[in-house]
């Protein structure tokens, strides 16, 4: 097997040739390995080694296929975690998480983790302990985040699947920018494990982004289910998710929505990508029906993701701190304006936010009374440029003084903010929905723009509602083919 062969098969199809001893797992490992080596001093999509176990006693559904972990949440026992920060660049997870013993027992041959933002915290890749990652469709383009060297690396051809995980679009987001397919499962269907019982109340879960449905149906049926510390013993569908895959989905009743209160002007290619979807749904039989008006209340939803996110942001720097003994010297910029703003929050505002996760479900519940899905792009613009989003000048000189003079929670009543994330989340204005709901969602790479970039397209399930989003991404991939599509890279 050479590499244009390699990179035609999925991780469903490479376990199968593997099983069959048409070819070695140390062959597959190799060329994954040997891509790697020829692409990511362009990309920067792994950012560490994983030594890889031998393969000979492999066993399990995915046996000898190479396989990449994101460097957060996703623990090797041995290797550090960094989470995209320097403070954390040598502190070695002392056991594997519960996903990466579960992707290990399913045969895959990890041999690398993958590049994210700092803890996570945007949905760009370009953190200052690694570098940028970079778009194999453009590489001045990002890749998205926070799974962006996760989507960089497969849609490189380094591996066909590999590890990612969402707490708001970290999965979606960057399959969306990089022709990928990416599902979100619902709340409490992975595991977060051991470290965590539910990680962000429940908003963050684990996954992969793939180039087939079938691969992340079938690596769902991996890692899905409870576990002894977990908080939930998940319910889990009668046949396994791969099976829904060639399954016919019925005629959907699904609802369309485009503008948002965030961003209310899209670009045209986000209305591209949702009226192609359209056009195909409709000659498939499902009915597609215009909103007049978001199922929710997306402003607010969007002011309870952030606030909630600042006072994530600032435990988790306060937890690394109390780990590893690191000053605000090892934590970037961004990082320390956002827990400032965390630890200026009031705690009784932030318990109003979180509670309020039931109103924002409720609304979308009656949705789903009327519609099956929810159909949004998954980005507002085509994949944003490397550094379009860092702070101004006038902004890091002003923020640097109030961080050493340790006032700056102040920017939280200024206009600075407000204006700093609107730009930051208008770009992908429809992913948190989906987190702080807990409701399962897929992006599937159903548009590409007229300069050639991925733009994907979302849809949102209701509770338990895998399976359906399974069977109907399996109907569009025949119907809308993607695989054919290799990045320049």
């Amino acid at each position: 097997m050479n590499f244009d062969e390699y990179r035609t098969y999925d991780a469903t199809g490479l376990a199968k040739l593997i099983s069959d001893n048409q070819v070695t797992a140390d062959e597959v490992l190799t060329l994954a390995q040997e891509r790697a080596a020829a692409v990511n001093p362009h990309i920067n999509a792994i950012v560490r080694d994983v030594p890889p176990r031998a393969t000979a006693e492999l066993s399990g559904p995915f046996a000898g296929v190479p396989f990449l972990i994101k460097d957060l949440s996703q623990d090797y026992a041995g290797l550090p975690t960094s989470a995209g920060s320097r403070a954390l660049m040598s502190t070695p997870a002392t056991e594997h998480a519960t996903v990466v013993r579960r992707w290990l027992d399913a045969g895959l041959v990890i041999f690398g983790k993958t590049n994210t933002p700092e803890f996570g915290a945007k949905g760009i890749t370009e953190p200052v302990a690694w570098g940028p990652s970079r778009n194999p469709w453009n590489l001045h383009r990002s890749p998205g985040g926070s799974s962006g060297g996760s989507a960089a690396a497969v849609a490189a051809g380094i591996v066909p699947c590999a590890g990612a995980s969402d707490g708001g679009g970290s999965i979606r987001i960057p399959a969306a920018c990089c022709g990928l397919v990416g599902l979100k499962p619902g709340r409490g269907l992975t595991p977060s494990g051991p470290a965590f019982g539910e990680s962000m109340h429940g908003a963050a879960v684990q996954g992969v982004v793939s180039r087939t449905v079938r691969d992340t149906a079938a690596m769902l049926d991996v890692i899905a289910g409870g576990e002894p510390w977990g908080p939930y013993a998940p319910a889990l569908p009668s046949t396994s998710f791969a099976s829904e895959v060639g399954r016919a989905p019925g005629k959907l009743r699904i609802g369309v929505r485009v503008p948002t209160a965030i961003n209310p002007r899209p670009h045209p290619e986000a209305y591209a990508a949702v009226e192609a979807t359209v056009r195909t749904l409709t000659d498939l039989g499902h009915h597609v029906e215009e909103l007049p008006r978001a199922p929710f209340d997306d402003a607010a939803l969007a002011r309870d993701f952030l606030l909630t996110w600042f006072v994530y942001t600032a435990w988790e720097l306060a937890e690394t701190k109390r780990a590893t003994g690191a000053g605000d010297e090892a934590f970037e910029r961004d990082t320390l304006i956002l827990a400032a703003l965390g630890r200026a929050t009031n705690s009784v505002d932030y318990l109003d936010a979180v509670q309020r996760r039931h109103e924002h479900t409720r609304r979308l519940t009656t949705f789903f009374e009327s519609y099956d899905l929810l159909l949004t792009p998954a980005l507002a613009i085509p994949p944003p440029q490397i550094g379009e989003f860092d702070l101004p000048v006038v902004l890091e000189r002003a923020s640097d003084v109030l961080l050493r003079t340790r006032t700056a929670g102040l920017l939280r009543f200024t206009k600075i903010v407000d204006d700093t994330v609107d730009k930051n989340l208008a770009w992908v204005p429809y992913t948190q929905l989906a987190n702080l709901t807990g409701r399962p969602a897929i992006s599937l790479p159903l548009h590409w723009t007229a300069d050639g970039l991925p733009l994907g397209v979302q849809f949102v399930a209701p509770l338990a509602g895998e399976s359906l989003l399974v069977r109907l991404a399996a109907q569009l991939e025949q119907a809308m083919p993607w695989t054919d599509r290799v990045a320049p890279i």
